[in-house]
């Protein structure tokens, strides 16, 4: 584990930035950003186009250590380079912590919940991540009711594939997402909290994890787990909300930092100039740097 990027993640300001949409979900990410399915005709066209998108942003002035801490890339985009270094280390480089997905995606719903499907090469993936220089994992499952049963399996599959990747030396983000749509997302994130906090306190001293939720209904709802010591922080998903939505919704929580894929890249389009494009992406940075650091408390 790299001591510098680790104790920035723990305590500097800031939040993550989420680049990491996969196969299934990549035409909808390139769509929202203006290229249409038929100005690609192959999976690799498909991943070409965005990895621009993707080396647009990362390249920009405005996307910067100042305020961004740390930001989760697909796998082929750890693997690609930008201006002939690996994504990782150009990140690094610019003092941005970087991470990868680690799931293939989710399996059919059981008992209100969606584990994380079969990861057969993650062994190989975690030494290549090691040698492109990543910090730490992200992995999701997908929680759409108060289901102890489902709940618990979602929890526990997530700590033990995590162990699997502190092992290998690197800090995996839990994230076992909590529907915005769910109409008792109150109570299932009570069970969940209950959960995640029974596999926090079996962790040792040196196995240390990250945590991304859906912002809770109840405000500060997750203080424990941000104060729990083997947490090095507890960032948060937008979830389907605006970016107006989720930072508002973030103000309320101490402690609690952005890590937001489509509330980040929303109003980034193929066709702007570059003047434009960076002027677009930094107000959207400075919006969810300030939701992450500057809290409002009731």
């Amino acid at each position: 584990m790299n001591q510098e990027q680790f104790n920035r993640m723990k305590n500097d300001d800031g939040f993550i930035a989420a680049l990491d949409q996969s196969g299934g979900s990549t035409p909808k990410a390139l769509k929202a950003y203006g290229v249409d399915e038929d100005q690609y005709s192959s999976e690799e066209e498909m991943f070409d186009l965005v990895h621009e998108m993707r080396s647009r942003i990362i390249t920009s002035p405005s996307f910067n250590k100042e305020r961004i801490l740390g930001a989760i890339l697909f796998e082929q985009t750890m693997d690609r380079e930008i201006e002939g270094k690996y994504t990782g280390e150009y990140l690094a480089e610019k003092g941005i912590v970087p991470f990868v997905k680690v799931d293939k995606g989710l399996a059919d719903e059981e008992n209100g919940a969606q584990v994380m499907k079969p990861m057969p090469d993650l062994d190989d993936l975690l030494g290549r991540a090691v040698e492109r220089g990543m910090f730490g994992t992200k992995m999701r499952s997908n929680i759409l009711e108060a289901n102890e049963s489902g709940i618990k399996a979602v929890v526990d599959q997530q700590f033990e594939v995590g162990k699997r990747i502190i092992q290998s030396g690197l800090v995996p983000i839990i994230e076992p997402e909590v529907s915005i749509h769910a109409d008792d997302k109150e109570e299932i994130e009570s069970i969940l909290k209950d959960e995640i906090m029974n596999h926090l306190n079996e962790l040792n001293e040196d196995e240390h994890v990250m945590l991304k939720l859906t912002i809770p209904t109840k405000a500060n709802f997750y203080k424990e787990l941000i104060d729990h010591p083997q947490v090095v922080r507890v960032v948060a998903l937008s979830g389907g909300y605006t970016r107006r939505q989720a930072n508002d919704k973030l103000k309320e929580n101490e402690g609690l930092i952005a890590s937001f894929s489509r509330a980040l890249a929303s109003d980034l389009k193929a066709d702007l100039s570059d003047d434009e494009f960076n002027t677009s992406l930094n107000d959207a940075v400075e919006d969810i740097f300030d939701a992450s650091v500057h809290k409002t408390f009731k």
